[in-house]
């Protein structure tokens, strides 16, 4: 083997080994691709297990808001969780004479920032177990260790578990979870 061929083999292997983590490949979400330079808009627009949160943001009016700079960390409800609220209620939600309820509905599963879910829980296990953060609607939601994940509990104390950390995005982080998180 020349020199040439062996100095770049090793130039190539240590600039693979050393290759910032921004360029991990996100998780997939509902089996869609989420690249990390879009916004959490327009990957929650591609996620096919986010359809009723979708629509639920779009006449909330609060699309301009999830696709400005944030950053954001959203605890995202999928179709399955949504499913598990009464669909009275979610009809309620989506009427437009409404839209104020659902507007705090959606924002009590957003929080000012980009936490990671390792953030959450060492913040969590720093605080005796819990991590009380405040949503944008004013609301206050708690991480708490469950099993080998998080879970984000609302005042109500129902309770979410996240299916899927850390789907990085150009605005912030994205957070699956299994539940609806309903504000007092």
């Amino acid at each position: 083997m020349t020199k040439f061929l062996k100095s770049t083999l090793v130039a190539t292997s240590l600039a693979l080994a050393t290759a910032p983590a921004a360029l991990a490949q996100n998780p997939t979400v509902g089996g869609a691709a989420m690249p990390s330079n879009q916004t959490i808009v327009q990957n929650a627009s591609n996620s096919p297990i986010h359809t009723t949160l979708v629509s639920a943001v779009k006449q909330a009016g609060l699309v301009e808001t999830l696709a400005s700079p944030g950053p954001f960390t959203v605890f995202a409800p999928t179709d399955a969780a949504f499913g598990k609220v009464p669909s009275s209620t979610v009809s309620m939600l989506m009427d437009p004479a409404n839209n104020d309820q659902l507007t705090k509905v959606l924002t009590a599963h957003v929080v000012a920032g980009d936490l990671s879910a390792g953030q959450i829980l060492a913040r969590a296990n720093a605080n005796g177990g819990q991590f009380a953060m405040k949503t944008v609607s004013g609301d206050t939601i708690t991480a708490m260790p469950e099993g080998q994940g998080l879970a984000i509990v609302d005042e109500n104390g129902g309770k979410a578990i996240i299916t899927i950390a850390d789907v990085d995005q150009s605005n912030g982080v994205i957070h699956v979870v299994n539940n609806v998180l309903v504000p007092q």
